[in-house]
Formats: structure tokens, sequence, C-alpha cells
């Protein structure tokens, strides 16, 4: 939500726009860099910057192609005046190693009080894959916490042990979709979903 009320709103096909409180939806905001729209990817989680009413800098999720298949990327870039383009977009975080797949992406993002970011990864739903989650050399099936540059918090559990990804915040996970930081004792709550019913809360 934006502060004066209108929302964000993400499109799978990569289309980024704002409502307002009647609902209407603003032309498409380009400068996005190109989503891998299969499957389960696209335009995936969105928020905005603490400060945004003077930065103006806003952070997405998405499945990007690259060399070896494609991964959960999380953007980052300025919201023009006029609000129609996102000017200097660039990709902060690539959650390795890609995966030629179209399912499981994760794509959830949050801002905790230290303006720092989690974001969630899917395991990206392939036998090949699945083990990966409890992999601390995988950013597969994974929380991941990172500054707004992309680098790794330094409180994480596994900054200081050897062959891990250092953005780890929580590992072993499925795909998860939901997260939330309760106001007042501060705990991470995620939600993912499983297998025939099999969904969890954390």
């Amino acid at each position: 939500e934006l502060p004066d009320g209108r929302f964000i709103i993400t499109q799978k096909n990569g289309t980024l726009r704002i409502a307002n409180q009647q609902g209407v939806l603003s032309d498409a905001i380009t400068g996005l860099p190109a989503v891998k729209n299969a499957g389960q990817g696209g335009l995936l989680g969105v928020a905005i910057d603490p400060n945004f009413n003077e930065s103006k800098i806003l952070y997405w999720v998405f499945s990007e192609a690259i060399d070896g298949g494609n991964v959960t990327a999380v953007g980052k870039g300025i919201l023009s005046s006029d609000e129609k383009t996102v000017q200097n977009a660039q990709v902060v975080y690539r959650a390795l190693p890609a995966y030629n797949g179209t399912l499981h992406y994760g794509g959830r993002i949050l801002f905790d009080k230290d303006g720092s970011l989690f974001i969630s990864t899917g395991e990206r739903s392939d036998k090949i894959t699945r083990p990966q989650a409890q992999d601390l050399n995988s950013a597969l099936g994974k929380i991941v916490h990172i500054n707004t540059d992309g680098t790794p918090v330094n409180t994480n559990p596994f900054f200081n042990t050897p062959n891990t990804k250092k953005e780890i915040y929580s590992f072993g996970h499925r795909n998860t979709q939901g997260l939330i930081i309760n106001q007042k004792s501060g705990a991470l709550w995620n939600s993912e979903f499983g297998p025939r019913g099999g969904d969890e809360i954390n």
C-alpha cells in the first residue's frame, strides 16, 4: 500500500500498475526487467521503501531467465514522478542455483523494522531440486534476509559459517507464499503450501 492509500499491483505477465481506492488501474508502468512468465513464474511480490515518500524506491520479486535456467530474483528501482515508469531498475539478488523449471518460486517480500528485506524462495518442485531446501549452500527453499543492496544481513544465523549461503535466515521450506511480522512480538511468520492440504504456518 502506498502512503496515500493507493495500492501497487503486480500482474503475473510482468505488468506493474497502481490501483486507486475505487479499483481503477493505472496504465502499465514500464521499465521493469523482463520476467519469465511461465507456469507459476512471473511478476510476484512487491514492497515499497520505508522512506518511500522521499525515495520513491520500489522492490519486487520476479522469475528471471538467466544462463542455466531461471531464478527467483529481486529488483529495485525508482518510481518516476509521473508514475509511468521505473527508473534505474536493477537486479540486486538472485536465488541461486538457476533451474530450468516453472514451479515454486516463493516470491514474498517484506521489510523488517531495521529496513532490511525478507524474501521467500521455493524449492522449484522437482525431485532434483527438492533436497536443496535442506542444503545450506543453495538458496532454494529458503527465507533469505538481505540488505537493500542485496548483500546478506550480518546477523543471519549462518553468516559466519563456511560453505553456506550467508543470506539464509530459515531453510527447509517448500514454497512460502505468505510472510508477515507480528507487530507486537517482532516474530516472523510464514505460510507455505503443501501437497494435498499439507499447508503449514510457521
